[in-house]
């Protein structure tokens, strides 16, 4: 069991959660991901690790309401406990000196790269974060990226906050004034597929964090493969951070569909695993 130690709204149905998992945190890096069970019949979800504390034996994660178990983690206060915490799962990026990093967050993506951009920083890169959202309300974890920083530009859909537009249109200005090294896309697919084009057209690298459906997280059910240049790979194992340029979003789009008629089930009777039978 694992005692949330710390819980933060951050905004409407998005929670932060600072949860006692010393081995966990020994072990974590950028990029790597915890899967977690709420009951005995729950279904299994994976979410980022957005930072840890060694010293303290915690990890932060950050959770949006989507579907029922997303729901029922969000309704959790201090002092409850989760059930099951596996991790850290996935292969971690490759930190090191690149130069120039250019970090985008668009939503819930934020908290991806916002130990990214800790570590890069760490390393001793230039790091640029550009973070967006469709209002202000939405735009999460705005001082925590800016510490880790060099420059941060803060976009939001409605204009309501920093920049109107998108992410790609700040990254296509900050492309051609800095021309870095390497970009990080994390978020909704349709951003990180622009944003990849954008990088792609000035022929700088891109890695992108995937978030296919998953289940067991450890590459035995093959619910998350992906392809990558044309060939299947598991985003929990082999990623969940590819080439950017390499991935076939076209199918991620497609794949990202499946399971909504069980979902909208699972909230008439609660989810009950079927792997055993």
């Amino acid at each position: 069991m694992h005692k949330i130690l710390e819980k933060r709204n951050l905004a409407p149905k998005v929670n932060s959660f600072t949860i006692e998992a010393p081995q966990i945190a020994q072990s974590a890096q950028a990029g790597h991901f915890v899967v977690l069970r709420l009951s005995e019949k729950g279904e299994r979800i994976p979410l980022t690790i957005a930072d840890w504390d060694r010293q303290r034996g915690t990890i932060l994660l950050v959770c949006q309401t989507f579907g029922k178990t997303s729901e029922l983690f969000n309704r959790l206060d201090v002092g409850d406990e989760i059930l099951d915490l596996l991790g850290p799962l996935g292969t971690p990026i490759e930190v090191k000196n690149y130069g120039t990093v250019v970090l985008v967050g668009g939503g819930v993506g934020v908290p991806a790269i916002l130990c990214k951009a800790k570590e890069l920083k760490a390393e001793g890169n230039k790091v640029i974060s550009i973070i967006g959202a469709q209002r202000k309300e939405m735009l999460i974890l705005r001082e925590e990226m800016a510490s880790h920083s060099d420059e941060i530009y803060c976009t939001t859909d409605d204009g309501s906050y920093g920049r109107a537009g998108l992410v790609t249109d700040v990254l296509k200005e900050v492309i051609s004034s800095d021309k870095p090294d390497l970009v990080i896309a994390v978020g909704p697919v349709p951003m990180m597929r622009a944003a990849v084009n954008v990088a792609k057209a000035s022929d700088i690298p891109s890695i992108v964090s995937l978030n296919p459906i998953m289940v067991d997280g450890t590459g035995m059910c093959g619910c998350c493969r992906v392809s990558v240049a044309g060939e299947t790979k598991f985003a929990c194992v082999d990623g969940p951070a590819f080439d950017g340029a390499q991935v076939d979003f076209e199918e991620l789009s497609s794949r990202q569909r499946f399971f909504r008629e069980e979902e909208a089930r699972s909230w008439k009777g609660e989810h009950q695993c079927q792997c055993g039978k």
